[in-house]
């Protein structure tokens, strides 16, 4: 399906509409808010409305931004500031980005609160772990001992190492396999599980590839890029089909806050 296919396709239903938390740049004094190309065409081509959350600056103004969605995408990007889960900076630290911070972690809480579903990526499953009150791994390379190499240089779609996936978890159910080969650029990763959350994928090294909440309906998160790997396999397209399912049984339910 082609982006604009896909548009005409869900225009034309009663699609569910999806929020993407924007991304920051600041590089050359510029400041620039935006969500690259692949998430917006994942969600589309699942059937959904994308619609791009920015940073509001006021935790109600956001707040109002969620009563317009259905369900919450958290994307990747720079590393989460290690003092929003207790921890002082690690020497390997990469950069980090508050007024990001405040946007991604706030929206999940209150997404969370909502019983919203929510779907992390990359930097978006951690966001989801410190926003739940988990901690992060602030550098593989330096803290896990035999570490793979999770910053790959192979071309984004292309898996280079592989996660098992517990049998009967959500995320099982999502992928419909226990093993999948990912693509990887990280060097942080979930380190202390959330309260009312569970480590659910694992690289052979032992770091955290995906989580999920028992007490939310939908409250995943993968530490790959499977909107990168999406247009050629047909495993990482079940993780958006599989979100847009939940989010569509919970746009009918009047717990759902919108």
């Amino acid at each position: 399906m082609d982006a604009k296919t896909g548009v005409t396709a869900v225009a034309e239903g009663n699609a569910p509409v999806i929020g993407i938390t924007c991304g920051h740049d600041t590089a050359g004094g510029q400041d620039r808010w935006f969500v690259k190309a692949p998430y917006i065409r994942a969600v589309v081509e699942a059937g959904g409305v994308p619609l791009l959350i920015p940073p509001t600056w006021d935790e109600r103004l956001l707040a109002l931004c969620l009563d317009r969605v259905d369900g919450l995408l958290l994307t990747g990007g720079v590393d989460v500031d290690p003092a929003l889960y207790g921890q002082e900076p690690h020497k390997a630290l990469g950069k980090v980005d508050r007024e990001w911070d405040d946007l991604d972690v706030v929206a999940a809480r209150l997404a969370l609160a909502r019983d919203m579903p929510v779907l992390g990526i990359c930097r978006g499953v951690q966001v989801l772990n410190v926003a739940a009150g988990g901690t992060l791994v602030q550098d593989i390379a330096s803290q896990v001992k035999g570490a793979l190499a999770h910053q790959q240089s192979a071309p984004v779609w292309e898996p280079t190492h592989e996660v098992t996936v517990a049998e009967g978890s959500r995320l099982h159910a999502l992928l419909g396999v226990t093993a999948t080969a990912v693509n990887s650029f990280h060097h942080q990763a979930v380190q202390v599980v959330a309260p009312g959350f569970r480590a659910v994928a694992h690289a052979a090294d032992g770091v955290i590839e995906g989580i999920e909440s028992e007490l939310h309906r939908f409250a995943v998160g993968v530490q790959w890029h499977p909107e990168l790997m999406a247009g050629s396999d047909a495993v990482q397209r079940r993780l958006f089909a599989g979100f847009l399912a939940a989010v569509r049984t919970a746009a009918g339910s009047p717990a759902n806050g919108r």
